[in-house]
């Protein structure tokens, strides 16, 4: 057995040990033990179980049923299973979620329920469960789709012709503003699937169909049958324009009201249900753009974090005391695509940027520098050159179709990805 085995089971371990030197007391605690081995890691019936009370916990909070204990746990352990190999593979790339990034995020939750962090922490444990744990979840819930970005982004390739042809299709003259939250019902088809295999999920695919028409709730249903990535959500995807899905899904969908659901589609994943659980729509908005440049050090082999943050502090003294930020990003920046334009990172606007980044930008004043900050790419100090308010241009037309094709394709890459990470995995259920 793997150190990193033995270290996962350390509790188990000291469980046992004191049952030896502890009376009846601790007969009737079950000692923790192994469901699954995935690669060199380990799934523990703890963590299932303590899954699936999330799951329980949120279900019950959201007003859905709960499906049955069998069909939930295989749900759950398919999820663990699933995260547990995009976390190790993040581990191995030194992918990272810093402890401000986390505190940033648990402090937005927090927000959500009208609470301080404090607040909430005090929440939690009032209701039983444990901050440390729930705070180690939300860490790997960014992680992993921190993971999938880098990962399924880095396998994606958008052409220039594949952006002017879309400019030029019916969806890119539109550019419609209007937006379809989603959520969806998936009946998985494997990789390498038989004629026979197809048939059966289509069939399936009908069968489930049918339960909705008949007034199974669409959630419950996706929670119990779906293998989607947000099945365990109720199968939620989230808010999405019609040019941001595959063309055959937006034709079906644009014809959807509110409240309903298509017929099973097809796609190389399997077979989807999709249902409009919302609308939104109107007119083009304008977008506050914003001139901004950085210098961005990143800790490394040879630099520490703390080394990083002592020579981002020195840099920011030198700007202070009138050193031209150009020449400083040119000398010290480790963004090699802006750091020889003097830290230029030309016209931006919300969504190109990370969320800490973003802030920043929109809440510094024109000619002026921030203090130091950190993003998960490292330490930035950025300068806003100028701002400015635009319209649905040339240049953010092209912006926007190359995002709306990388988006649609990254739907469908993500799923190619992670089952292609399963199907390559060692995996052996206990």
């Amino acid at each position: 057995m793997t150190t990193k085995l033995m270290n996962k089971l350390k509790p188990s371990v000291a469980a046992l040990l004191l049952g030896l030197s502890v009376s009846a007391s601790a007969i009737d605690t079950p000692i923790d033990r192994i469901i699954a081995i995935v690669n060199d890691d380990i799934v523990l019936q703890s963590e299932l179980s303590n899954r699936e009370a999330i799951i329980k916990a949120r279900l019950n909070a959201q007003g859905r049923g709960i499906p049955d204990e069998q069909v939930l746990q295989g749900q759950v352990l398919d999820r663990l299973i699933l995260d547990n190999i995009q976390l190790q593979i993040g581990k191995e790339r030194g992918i990272r979620i810093s402890d401000s990034e986390l505190n940033a995020s648990m402090e937005r939750i927090a927000a959500g329920s009208k609470l301080t962090l404090e607040q909430f922490r005090e929440a939690l444990i009032a209701e039983g469960q444990d901050y440390a744990q729930a705070r180690q979840q939300i860490r790997n819930e960014m992680l992993i789709q921190r993971i999938q970005q880098r990962i399924v982004n880095s396998r994606i390739n958008v052409s220039q012709q594949e952006i002017n042809n879309y400019l030029e299709s019916q969806q890119g003259q539109q550019l419609s503003s209007e937006r379809y939250n989603i959520s969806q019902v998936l009946i998985a088809v494997p990789l390498q699937a038989t004629a026979t295999m197809i048939q059966s999920a289509q069939q399936r695919a009908n069968e489930i169909f049918v339960q909705l028409e008949g007034g199974a709730n669409f959630a419950e249903t996706a929670i119990s049958h779906s293998k989607g990535p947000n099945a365990l959500k109720g199968g939620a995807i989230g808010w999405r324009k019609l040019n941001e899905m595959p063309e055959e899904f937006a034709s079906v969908v644009k014809t959807l009201k509110t409240g309903e659901f298509s017929n099973p589609l097809r796609s190389p994943s399997g077979f989807h249900i999709l249902k409009v659980m919302d609308k939104q729509g109107g007119t083009v908005q304008l977008v506050k753009q914003v001139k901004v440049s950085h210098i961005l050090l990143s800790p490394n082999e040879i630099r520490s974090p703390a080394q990083t943050r002592r020579e981002i502090e020195s840099i920011y003294q030198k700007i202070k005391e009138g050193v031209p930020f150009d020449e400083l990003a040119k000398q010290h920046s480790d963004d090699p695509g802006s750091g020889s334009l003097g830290g230029d990172l030309g016209w931006t606007q919300a969504g190109q940027m990370v969320p800490e980044f973003e802030q920043v930008m929109f809440n510094t004043a024109k000619d002026q520098f921030s203090a130091p900050f950190e993003s998960r790419f490292g330490w930035h100090i950025l300068k806003v050159e100028d701002s400015r308010e635009q319209d649905m241009g040339d240049e953010m037309q092209t912006n926007q179709a190359r995002a709306t094709i990388r988006q649609r394709k990254f739907n469908e890459e993500l799923q190619n990805w992670l089952r292609e990470i399963r199907s390559q995995a060692y995996i052996e259920l206990k």
